[in-house]
């Protein structure tokens, strides 16, 4: 009755008021007299009107600039995809990815193209929604910029730090002398010249090396806490240096520039001794998530923007501003960490392309179109190399380094990265390095980028003749290991009672290790160990409550599904033990026609083709990481898909094929370390006809006879399954149930698929 009376007066609404809205339309209509409205015709007829109205709307400078945006950054993960498939930094392919969708690739072959998406009136949209992307970057630069740990090492690092600053600096001056006729811009200085080249030849990519160092696993060491330690503090003092060079430039002459210096220095102070204290009370007030209200984070913002304008206005560019106002920041790790995960995604994901491809839009590769061009280009990247990197070296072992250690350092203080095109770009814009030193500059941050990660396996290989110290739970042989790899510390304790379940009663002939990947993007470099000891903290209780020992290893990397499966092959795991991952391309229309796009274009189905692993997957609703890691991994799978899995008492195991036999070694497990009571199906009486299996079935019921009963499919019920804590099936034979007995998915609490 009450669903009537609503209809009833919905429909008196909805009908009333559209007819009033009628009428006085119609009565609107008779006011139109004596105005001189000229009614609309359509001249070309319907279909040209709407093509001249489309073509307007995408000529429109929003629709433009969002085009430009959903381009580059589908460029810039492709690019960013096979950066991480050949071991690079993300950067590298995204750097790449500015190059490619610029004038040296794509405006060159297709200027038309280039022409239409990248107008030059849509420039200047671009280039400032890069400028904000950079500021709200350079503001996270300086929040995760450890000031404590600074202090502590500050001795050692300092001297590393200014040696890889001042030699690279003068050999950049020095080389200025050489190429500043060829190459300078008419109406500049040398002083200015000469500057610009020195600071571009000093800076080091803070966050590029952080990310190395976190992913090569040296962040625990000696090594990794000193180079962290020294980027910082090169990354301040090279920023300071950058303000003074800017002020330098804009005011013409290094006497008039000592005013804006002075201001700068005031404005530093004021910040340090003023803000800094005010800011830190608000942080001590809201170290949580809950506290940290809107009010609280306006604060910040205002902070950040308030800084980046006033030092824009004295004259030493808002990026300094942010990088201060970032570095002023509560000490409070946590707080730091709620902060950062509000600003970097947006900035990082979304608007830090945006600066790549403005950059790439300004490098014009076809400029350098002469052998004595790249014979300079050549000389530039030489002087970058010899100044930062044996600079940093021969500080490193002046100081007390080993060779292996200062030669690492220097490598690493080496990577130029994303800050070396900031550095490039505000040249740029200031108009002290032309197009073509530019773009010979880029080629440079791109070639030291890029050598980072060979040279430190080259090191590594020259200095590896102690043999290499392998983990206990590695090297131990004759022992039974199963790693188990979990995302979610939650799925990390489900995963544990499936690998105690299998081993709880063999003692130390086993060896469970707990494996946790972290992307290193994700991370920052104050907050490794807390984030670390967080992730373990659920499955070491659970351990302690399964009475399970277990070995921790956790890692950071730039490619989790490589990482996983290279960890398992390498410790040479008799199982590894996944969670499933939900695939985003199930359960909707547009994602099954988005789910056949990737199949298409996707990189890594088309290597599983050239591989043969293709047709492991036929059929499957694995996620991308599960299919990966199934394919590269030289050992049995298991993949859980969880439905709260609590114990492991009743166990259903379908037997489909012949090759489903090694799934009795597993019944065998779970029957003498658990106590399971496995019931076995013979599906098509492929039990019968393998007396292989037949005999397995034979041996576990002559040790364990109550623990394993024997069904035909006819007899399965749906309540009979609901009783079930777990159905352990092969891969071979889960396509095979999804295609025939779907319904059995429903009803069955947890599935363990396991690849032999």
């Amino acid at each position: 009755m009450k669903s009537i009376k609503n209809s009833f007066f919905y429909l008196t609404i909805i009908g009333g008021f559209s007819g009033l809205i009628y009428w006085i339309i119609l009565k609107g209509k008779m006011l139109e007299a004596g105005r001189n409205i000229v009614p609309h015709h359509i001249e070309n007829g319907y279909w040209n009107d709407f093509k001249t109205s489309m073509i307007h709307n995408l000529q429109h400078p929003l629709a433009i600039l969002l085009a430009q945006i959903i381009t580059i950054l589908l460029v810039a993960r492709f690019f960013g995809w096979v950066s991480r498939k050949i071991g690079q930094p993300t950067v590298v392919g995204e750097m790449i990815a500015g190059i490619v969708l610029g004038p040296s690739l794509i405006g060159m072959y297709f200027p038309e193209f280039s022409a239409a998406l990248f107008p030059k009136d849509s420039l200047g949209n671009l280039q400032f929604l890069s400028q904000i992307g950079l500021i709200l970057f350079m503001y996270v630069i300086g929040m995760e910029l450890d000031l404590k740990a600074l202090r502590n090492k500050a001795h050692d690092a300092v001297v590393i730090s200014h040696a890889s600053i001042i030699i690279p600096f003068a050999l950049g001056v020095s080389l200025a002398y050489f190429i500043y006729h060829s190459f300078a811009p008419q109406g500049i200085e040398f002083i200015s010249f000469g500057l610009f080249l020195g600071i571009a030849m000093s800076i080091t990519a803070f966050p590029v090396l952080a990310g190395i160092v976190r992913e090569r696993g040296i962040h625990k060491t000696k090594l990794g806490a000193i180079v962290i330690t020294c980027a910082a503090a090169d990354d301040i003092t090279a920023w300071c240096i950058l303000a003074a060079v800017i002020a330098i430039v804009k005011a013409g002459s290094f006497t008039s520039s000592l005013y804006v210096i002075v201001l700068a220095i005031f404005y530093v102070l004021l910040m340090l001794k003023v803000v800094r204290p005010f800011l830190k009370k608000v942080g001590d007030l809201s170290s949580t998530r809950e506290s940290l209200s809107k009010p609280v984070v306006a604060i910040f913002f205002l902070t950040l923007l308030l800084s980046a304008y006033v030092s824009e206005l004295i004259g030493i560019h808002a990026l300094f501003g942010a990088f201060l106002a970032g570095a002023i920041m509560p000490e409070n790790n946590k707080f730091r960490s709620i902060f950062i995960e509000k600003i970097e995604d947006v900035s990082v994901v979304v608007l830090l392309p945006l600066f790549f491809v403005f950059t790439g839009l300004r490098t014009q590769i076809g400029l350098i179109d002469d052998p004595y061009l790249w014979k300079v280009t050549g000389v530039i990247i030489l002087v970058a190399v010899v100044g930062k990197f044996f600079g940093s070296a021969l500080a490193a072992k002046f100081v007390g380094h080993s060779w292996k250690d200062s030669l690492s350092i220097g490598t690493l203080m080496n990577t130029r990265g994303l800050m070396e095109l900031v550095v490039l770009n505000i040249g740029y814009d200031l108009g002290v390095l032309s197009t073509q030193i530019f773009t010979m500059m880029v080629i440079m941050a791109l070639v030291t980028t890029f050598m980072t990660g060979p040279a430190l396996d080259f090191i590594k290989y020259i200095f590896s003749d102690k043999p290499t110290i392998i983990p206990e739970e590695i090297s131990s042989k004759g022992k039974y290991k199963i790693l188990i790899s979990f995302a979610a510390p939650d799925k990390g304790r489900t995963l544990l009672k499936v690998a105690n379940s299998l081993v709880k009663k063999q003692g130390g002939n086993t060896i469970v290790t707990a494996m946790h990947l972290s992307l290193s993007s994700e991370l920052h470099s104050f907050d490794v160990k807390d984030y670390e000891k967080e992730t373990f903290l659920p499955v070491l209780s659970e351990s302690e409550n399964l009475n399970q020992k277990i070995v921790t290893l956790f890692k950071v990397s730039n490619d989790i599904d490589s990482e996983i499966a290279e960890t398992a092959n390498h410790g040479e795991y008799d199982l590894l033990l996944v969670g499933l991952g939900h695939s985003i391309f199930e359960g909707t229309l547009l994602g099954k026609v988005l789910g056949f796009t990737t199949r298409i274009i996707n990189p890594d189905r088309l290597i599983d083709k050239i591989t043969g692993k293709e047709g492991l997957f036929e059929n499957s609703p694995f996620d991308e990481r599960t299919r990966q890691i199934i394919a590269n991994s030289k050992m049995p799978v298991g993949i859980l898909v969880d439905k709260e899995l609590e114990e492991i008492n009743r166990v259903f195991m379908p037997i489909f094929t012949k090759e489903d036999g090694f799934l009795m070694e597993y019944a065998q497990k779970l029957i003498h370390n658990n106590g399971s009571q496995i019931t076995i199906l013979d599906a098509d009486g492929q039990i019968r006809n393998s007396r292989e299996i037949q005999e397995s079935v034979r041996s576990i019921e002559q040790i364990a006879p109550n623990h394993i009963m024997m069904m035909q499919e006819r007899t399965i019920k749906k309540e009979f399954l609901e009783q079930q804590d777990l159905m352990i099936i092969s891969l071979e034979s889960w396509k095979k149930l999804i295609d025939s007995h779907s319904t059995w998915l429903n009803n069955t609490p947890s599935v363990l698929i396991i690849k032999p």
